[in-house]
């Protein structure tokens, strides 16, 4: 465990104050989630919670099955991390923090699909080279009870591919199970 120097008081409510700069760090946000966990020599460690990694495993089959149906490469994500990726090199996107614009796609809950080759291409995943690396991609949100907690991303490096239709109603399909999975 890492020493921040940082020392906050318990108020009389039970509440300590996380340093903005802690937050800033570990992008965590007023209203987030964050688990409790406690070990023997008594100390509290703080988590963020990702109810989404709750499924990496189904997560990882579904990215899986999406990957052989379209022939795309197939990613997953939660609101921080990709979790789940098929049909493509996996140390590229697995377990890395996911880009600024596609989190701002996640917490506007939209969609995007590049239908043309000159379309722009959002990066996935944090500190992406700005140079093209996708000629095509679709994106959804994983929406459960109201709340954005993820997104299905197919991606194709092919020039010749164009998302259609077909494309976006599949992610559009996984999304709504995967977000219907967590209400369950």
């Amino acid at each position: 465990m890492k020493a921040t120097g940082v020392v906050r008081r318990i108020d009389d409510l039970g509440r300590v104050v996380i340093p903005k700069e802690i937050r800033k760090t570990l992008r965590i946000k007023e209203g987030d989630p964050l688990e409790i966990f406690t070990d023997k020599e008594g100390e509290i460690i703080l988590k963020k919670y990702s109810p989404i990694g709750e499924l990496t495993e189904f997560a990882t089959g579904y990215a899986e099955t999406l990957a052989k149906t379209t022939g795309h490469i197939a990613c997953i994500t939660d609101k921080d991390t990709v979790i789940a990726v098929s049909g493509g090199l996996k140390k590229e996107f697995l377990e890395k923090d996911i880009s600024e614009e596609l989190e701002k796609l996640m917490d506007y809950k939209e969609n995007y699909t590049s239908k043309e080759n000159n379309d722009l291409a959002i990066p996935i995943i944090k500190n992406e080279s700005k140079e093209r690396r996708y000629n095509s991609q679709v994106v959804y949100p994983i929406i459960s009870d109201g709340d954005v907690i993820g997104s299905v991303i197919l991606l194709s490096k092919d020039n010749n591919t164009k998302m259609t239709e077909v494309e976006q109603k599949v992610v559009q399909s996984a999304a709504s199970f995967l977000g219907s999975q967590m209400e369950i």
